[in-house]
């Protein structure tokens, strides 16, 4: 018993090493070694956990699809309205942003054709959950008449992801949350939020 939750803290500490690389540096400019040394394990250790670069990787993203999908699932919960949530929405990504870190799934997402297919996969399926969860937030919100967006909420979903995606690369660029914080204000202004 001790072995196995041994081995789950280790599996955590692995993730939130690489998660962090990923955040910061991109998936293809670290190897094991560095996680090795961040951990003081060997390399072989790691492959036990994590045969091979790829299923780290997707197991990364579906990680972090969960922590998001537990997030917007509070949002719900919170009986706030589609603005609020949507403005919810946008504090998820300047929070992380402001711990000098990028969307951990915007960075996979500059990567993409240089990743594994198995990963291109599941970065599909975090993009594709986001847009559902945004497009219903955004149509309860024009239903409602407390947001306002020309053409279908899906597209709008989309641009609003692209939008703080790019907001952010725009912010790391220039050092700074200026930028993104103009950028988001502007967003949520031209939604009437």
């Amino acid at each position: 018993m001790d072995l196995k939750v041994n081995n789950r803290n280790t599996s955590q500490k692995i993730l939130d090493i690489a998660q962090r690389l990923v955040q910061t540096r991109g998936f293809n400019a670290f190897s094991y070694a560095d996680i090795a040394k961040a951990l003081q394990i060997t390399n072989a250790s790691l492959h036990y956990h994590f045969t091979t670069k790829a299923d780290l990787g997707v197991s990364l993203i579906e990680r972090y699809d969960r922590r998001i999908q537990e997030a917007l699932a509070d949002i719900d919960r919170s009986g706030a309205g589609a603005a609020d949530k949507i403005k919810a929405y946008v504090r998820i990504y300047s929070e992380v942003l402001r711990d000098d870190r990028m969307c951990m799934c915007g960075m996979l997402a500059a990567e993409f054709a240089t990743l594994p297919k198995a990963m291109q996969a599941a970065l599909d399926r975090y993009f594709d959950g986001n847009d559902r969860w945004l497009a219903a937030v955004l149509e309860q919100g024009r239903a409602g008449g407390a947001l306002r967006f020309s053409g279908s909420s899906s597209e709008m979903a989309q641009f609003l992801i692209a939008s703080l995606e790019g907001a952010m690369m725009l912010a790391r660029s220039h050092g700074g949350m200026a930028r993104f914080d103009a950028a988001s204000r502007r967003l949520l202004a031209e939604l009437g939020a």
